[in-house]
């Protein structure tokens, strides 16, 4: 294999913090940047990097509080979507990535939208694969959970939201709706895990649960930017997801008539089943071949 096939595992320094990114494909490709969910961090896209480096420059950071990049105290960093924004786009700029194709799963979502609504000249298509942009594509044991917590901070809507950092919530995020849970590999969330289990990142989670709801005010913008500047678009969407509804991918549709959508018999990571599927649709839509 190449050597720009291969993955590379480095780090870059943003104000004075280490951002880890997986980096693999020619710098004479397309750029297409990788940007993940929750719990996860750029370990989710492993197998798809390998897929799409021999068509692709591919970048996949993880955020600040995320897989291996520094994760200050929330004392020490305000952990919003606007900051986790600000340093992705940060490593972007010190990579002198300055156009990009932008794959969003879950928080990629609205990381990926502010970065196209702030400066649609960095945006040369959307990847969406379970990324809300719509309120009908969040379901109900969301609202359920997270509306009396984004009203109002208590000991009982914190318990509440601490649910969501716990083990077997990792594993169900994985494995509900997935067409063959028995064939996952368990290290994805056993990885994840660890990440959320290091001492203080509870916080770091609670604080970005809570800032969750800022992204409800964008949703117009974002609507907008789709309208206004048609970006290509491709949809690949785990319908089988509990969290992130089918509902939310047909949504896209109404400001993005041209997109390409594809429902994968899966659920929320439905990439740990579907990478080689959704790989060949990004190829074909956005690869230069």
């Amino acid at each position: 294999m190449s050597s720009t096939r291969s993955t590379r595992h480095q780090f870059a320094l943003i104000d004075g913090r280490r951002v880890f990114y997986r980096e693999a494909g020619s710098p004479d490709a397309p750029a297409l940047v990788l940007l993940h969910g929750f719990p996860s961090s750029s370990h989710m896209f492993r197998d798809l990097i390998r897929l799409l480096a021999g068509d692709f420059h591919v970048i996949a950071p993880d955020y600040l509080g995320f897989g291996h990049s520094d994760a200050p105290a929330v004392t020490e960093f305000d952990y919003t979507f606007d900051n986790l924004t600000a340093v992705v786009a940060a490593l972007l700029d010190q990579l002198g990535i300055h156009s990009s194709i932008l794959y969003m799963q879950d928080y990629g979502g609205p990381i990926g939208l502010r970065l196209a609504a702030n400066d649609p000249a960095r945006v040369a298509g959307l990847i969406v694969q379970n990324a809300n942009a719509y309120l009908e594509g969040v379901g109900q044991p969301l609202l359920d959970i997270f509306l009396p917590f984004w009203n109002a901070w208590t000991d009982e809507t914190e318990r509440a939201a601490r649910g969501f950092l716990a083990a077997e919530t990792t594993k169900f995020l994985y494995t509900t709706g997935a067409r063959a849970p028995d064939a996952l590999n368990p290290d994805a969330w056993a990885f994840d895990q660890a990440g959320l289990d290091r001492p203080g990142n509870d916080h770091v989670q609670l604080a970005l649960f809570k800032d969750y709801a800022t992204n409800l005010p964008w949703f117009e913008k974002w609507h907008a930017y789709f309208v206004q500047h048609a970006p290509k678009t491709l949809i690949v969407w785990g319908v089988n997801d509990p969290l992130f509804v089918r509902a939310g991918a047909e949504a896209y549709l109404r400001d993005l008539p041209d997109a390409e959508v594809h429902f994968l018999d899966g659920g929320h990571f439905a990439l740990e089943e579907y990478a080689p599927e959704i790989a060949n649709h990004v190829v074909r839509v956005f690869g230069r071949r």
